[in-house]
């Protein structure tokens, strides 16, 4: 059988100094993944299976390197992770998998359903495509080499989470134990043929490519000169993954994502479908002064696959968004993105009630601690225009005034999505997040 990569997530040294991870409870997170990745480690070598355990001291990225320079074919790679959230009600377990990759899903719910059997009292929040998360992308799911998965245990913010961890850590090792091996089993049956890789088709910008690419353990592959029409500049992407097949160069496509680059796969008829949102949306992607590109019931229908009951209480929403940013030239799509982030697809659960109508964490005036209230959905869907506006623009606004921090804000200073990071929000990654969201917005309304 092929070996077993496990890493303990944080710990090492980000920006100069160590990342304890999540803090709750008076532990951190790269304690609670140490002490837990010690016991999987000992319970898997007991029964004969070779595991190697990355070194505590390590960055993220050198984490991956380190496993990349060691990593074989037959090899898989875990990285255990607790989570946390504002609300300390929210808890369980999931696993996240490079999205689209449906042998890795299939992975990923052995190492779920391994733990949730040692651990039943543990709630299952399912396995989910990193797209899912709060980043839009896991580096450990997509920049590793080999099959890799990334793990949450639990949340460490949740009182009942952490006792489990901490009282049942030997019943956790035992479980992901038990769907490591699985995992194994899977990918590397005692069996190591040579590499004959399937072809598939690639359908560009709605074109046929004469060319074909590749499928890699259920990952698609493209070849190099396929990227130069896609308008990415490899040469500034060297994380990007490569490899040579029959002396010609292939590219992950999933790793082009983020790049703009929509990324789809038609099982029926094995066709990788490619598109650059360039050629949909043309113009400066997250330029907040802009148009939107979707249609009422794009909103409508993203909103509600994430949310079944989210229009209930607020059905004209997507309308709403799209009139008050059309009238302040705000791009409605990237506002409507941004209420998805800060309220959970309109669960809200945050200090933020929904009969509040504040969708973009707004705060009051005169040192309140509250946030702010609106008197109705429009009028907070206009506050939260306005808002944007001021950070994103020097005109003045079409509409009297209803965002009460308006006049606090320093005009033009943000006019893309990114530079809202640290604004808006203390969240380094605030930013990040509003584009993975918009990102899904799109492949949701087939724009990309």
């Amino acid at each position: 059988m092929g070996r077993i990569f496990i890493s303990a997530a944080h710990g090492g040294i980000e920006a100069g100094r160590s990342d304890p991870g999540a803090i709750a409870g008076g532990t951190t997170e790269a304690k609670e993944m140490i002490l837990l990745r010690d016991l999987i480690v000992t319970e898997l070598r007991a029964r004969s299976l070779e595991v190697l355990s990355v070194p505590d001291d390590l960055s993220a990225a050198q984490t991956i390197a380190w496993i990349n320079s060691r990593g074989r074919s037959t090899d898989v790679a875990l990285e255990i992770q607790s989570n946390a959230a504002s609300s300390p009600t929210v808890r369980g377990a999931s696993v996240y998998y490079i999205a689209t990759n449906s042998d890795r899903k299939s992975n990923a719910e052995l190492l779920l359903v391994g733990l949730l059997r040692r651990v039943p009292q543990l709630p299952n929040r399912g396995v989910k495509p990193d797209t899912d998360s709060g980043l839009g992308k896991l580096i450990f799911c997509r920049q590793v080499a080999i099959a890799s998965l990334a793990m949450q245990v639990g949340f460490l913010s949740n009182p009942d989470d952490r006792a489990l961890l901490q009282s049942r850590r030997r019943d956790f090792a035992l479980g992901i134990a038990d769907g490591l091996a699985s995992w194994s089993r899977v990918i590397d049956p005692n069996k190591a043929p040579e590499p004959n890789y399937p072809a598939i088709n690639i359908n560009i910008n709605g074109q046929n490519y004469q060319e074909k690419g590749i499928l890699i353990n259920g990952n698609a592959y493209i070849p190099i000169d396929l990227v130069d029409r896609l308008r990415v500049d490899l040469s500034k992407l060297p994380d990007v993954r490569r490899i040579t097949y029959r002396r010609v160069v292939y590219v992950k496509a999933i790793e082009l994502q983020e790049y703009h680059i929509s990324i789809n796969w038609d099982a029926a008829t094995r066709t990788l479908n490619l598109r650059s949102i360039s050629v949909i949306c043309p113009g400066q992607f997250d330029a907040i002064v802009s148009n939107g590109h979707t249609t009422e019931m794009d909103l409508q229908l993203f909103l509600k696959n994430n949310n079944e009951s989210a229009l209930v209480q607020f059905p004209d929403i997507p309308k709403l968004y799209r009139e008050e940013a059309a009238t302040e030239g705000i791009n409605y799509d990237i506002a409507f993105c941004q209420m998805c982030v800060e309220t959970g697809f309109l669960r809200f659960g945050g200090d933020i009630k929904p009969q509040q109508n504040n969708f973009a964490g707004l705060g009051a005036i005169g040192g309140s601690s509250d946030a702010a209230s609106f008197e109705s959905a429009r009028i907070g869907v206009r506050a939260h225009i306005q808002h944007l506006k001021a950070y994103a623009s020097l005109e003045p606004l079409a509409q009297e005034v209803v965002d009460p921090r308006f006049r606090f804000v320093t005009r033009g200073i943000a006019p893309l999505i990114d530079q809202l990071s640290g604004r808006w929000s203390a969240d380094p990654d605030y930013g990040t997040k509003i584009t993975a969201m918009l990102k899904r917005l799109y492949v949701s309304a087939k724009l990309q």
